[in-house]
Parts: structure tokens; C-alpha cells; sequence
């Protein structure tokens, strides 16, 4: 008997480094980052309907085809030949906008549910193909883990995981379009423009990476942080009450840091909640068996 519904975690990651190496043809801009999951997800709920709908808990996210999942339902289903529909739940608990990707994890875990559900037989590089066509940060939503993207950041390369328990994200409450954040890009905060000595560079880094010690880096803080003043302070209060390396996710607005026992994590959680508009979550990395076991109905 066919399944009729499936729920599903959906992941947020961040990036624990992103270097910019310039503008493309195509207008998007070439980088180089490593993608991390972490364990702060929505909840999504696929019930199989006539036609393709979105239901949300949270006012602030569209239920048309402006929201990832929706809009990855119909290329999935146009891209199968198929007419059959979908009605979304979405329970969310991952900060939209924030720099955390969770419109892009609920874009990718939709592909993988409704190729389940609708039994449409894509392959993992025809779903990363419709993914890549979504948003730069969909493909790797289809791996989880580890990863090093580069090209838009739709080209996803798997690496050896990195464990991390003791991370605090915290999330002002301000919205930076990720246009915005690059646009606000100049040459000087540019990395140097070879992407192969880049991507591998990338890597060496994140296969020895230890989270606690190494320079983290996000060519985007700059610019984001001269035009949003509340993420320069997330991440400067986050240092102050004791992470040992912080470093803003993506585009922003969310800081993640990293810290060294529980007790601190926890004295800067209950500080941080003095800022009552902030959102802060304690979460740890999700390596790439963690995340095929939590979505093991679908892979």
C-alpha cells in the first residue's frame, strides 16, 4: 500500500568558513565555504493531496510558490511528468531570514520526501539538479554533514565530519537579504580570485579543522556588519560571555560560537536572554550519518 504521508526533520546549518572570490557572468558570486549541519530544525509534514499547497505555523513565511518547498514540489512534479499534489506542513523553528538556510533545507528534505511519496525514481544527481536550481545552499541539504561547496555553493564535495557539541547560535532580530550582503562587497574584501587553490586550501582546512582553535572566517561580516550593527554585537557579546571563536553564519543576521564546557554555554544563554527580541538555541553539529539516520524513510 502506498504511503499517504511522512514527517521529517529539516535541518539548519552553518558555515564555519566562506571566502568570496568574486563576481561571475551569471551575476552570483563564486565562493568557497564548508557547510555544517546542525541540530536545529523545522518540522515538515507531507500529506499527499490533489494539488500542491503550504500551511505554516509562522506568519512571516509564504505559502505560495515564494517558499522553497512549495516551489520545489512543482519542479519536482514537473519534472517527473507527473499530476499528483502535496499539502506541506511546516513547523518552524529555524530564524527566517537568519543565514541558517532553512528555507533551502526545506526545499531539499521536500525533494526527498515527495520522491519518496510520489514514487517519481529520481536519482540523487537529477534531485541535486532540480535543487541546484532552487538555491545555491539546496544541494548540500541532500548530503548533511561535513561539506565543501564552491561554484555558487551548489557544488557539494563531502569531507570527513566535524564534531562540535557546545555551540550557542544566536539570531538578532533584523533581516539581511543575502543580495544585500554581497552587493555590499568591494575588492578589498575580496579573497584571492583561484578557485582551485581556494577550494583546496578550503579543504585542507576544514579535514584538520579544529573549531576551537583555528581562525574562522566569513568574508560577508564586514560588509553585513558595517550596514547591521546588532550582528557585529551578537557576535562581540557571544566572545564576551566566554565562546572561544564565533563567526557569523552565511549571510547573517545568526552568530554561532563555540564553547569549551556546558556551564559556560549555559551562563551565556541565560545572559544572552536579557536581549529579549534575540533568538538563541544551544545546538550541536549533525554529521552526515546523524542526518541520513534522522531522514532514513527518505534516503
Amino acid at each position: 500500500m502506498q504511503e499517504s504521508h511522512i514527517t521529517l526533520p529539516s535541518f539548519a546549518k552553518i558555515n564555519l568558513r566562506l571566502k568570496v572570490l568574486g563576481k561571475r557572468p551569471d551575476g552570483y558570486h563564486e565562493i568557497v565555504t564548508v557547510f555544517q549541519t546542525v541540530s536545529l530544525a523545522d518540522r515538515l509534514r507531507f500529506e499527499t493531496a490533489d494539488d500542491v499547497s503550504a500551511r505554516c505555523d509562522s506568519p512571516s513565511v509564504p505559502s505560495d510558490e515564494n517558499n522553497l518547498a512549495v516551489r520545489a514540489a512543482v519542479m519536482l512534479r514537473e519534472a517527473a511528468g507527473i499530476k499528483k499534489g502535496v499539502t506541506i506542513h511546516i513547523e518552524k523553528h529555524i530564524p527566517a531570514p537568519g543565514g541558517l538556510g532553512g528555507g533551502s533545507s526545506n526545499a531539499a528534505v521536500t525533494l526527498l520526501a515527495l520522491n519518496r511519496l510520489w514514487r517519481t525514481g529520481m536519482t540523487a544527481p537529477e534531485l541535486a539538479a532540480i535543487g541546484a536550481e532552487l538555491g545555491s545552499d539546496v544541494p548540500f541539504f541532500l548530503v548533511g554533514g561535513t561539506a565543501v561547496g564552491h561554484g555558487r555553493g551548489e557544488s557539494v564535495s563531502e569531507i570527513p565530519d566535524i564534531e562540535e557539541k557546545l555551540l550557542l547560535i544566536v539570531t538578532p532580530p533584523v533581516s539581511v537579504p543575502a543580495s544585500e550582503a554581497y552587493g555590499r562587497l568591494d575588492a578589498a574584501d575580496l579573497t584571492s580570485t583561484d578557485p582551485n587553490r581556494n577550494l583546496l586550501v578550503c579543504r585542507k582546512w576544514a579535514e584538520n579543522a579544529d573549531l576551537r582553535q583555528l581562525s574562522l572566517e566569513n568574508d560577508l561580516e564586514g560588509p553585513v556588519f558595517a550596514a547591521y550593527p546588532d550582528v557585529r554585537t551578537a557576535k562581540e557579546r557571544l566572545l564576551e560571555l566566554g565562546a572561544v571563536n564565533a563567526l557569523m553564519s552565511g549571510s547573517g543576521a545568526s552568530v554561532f560560537g563555540i564553547f569549551d564546557n556546558e556551564t559556560t554555554r549555559q551562563t551565556a544563554m541565560k545572559a544572552l536572554g536579557v536581549n529579549a527580541d534575540w533568538r538563541g538555541f544551544a545546538v550541536a553539529t549533525i554529521s552526515r550519518s546523524e542526518y541520513r539516520e534522522a531522514l532514513d524513510q527518505v534516503f
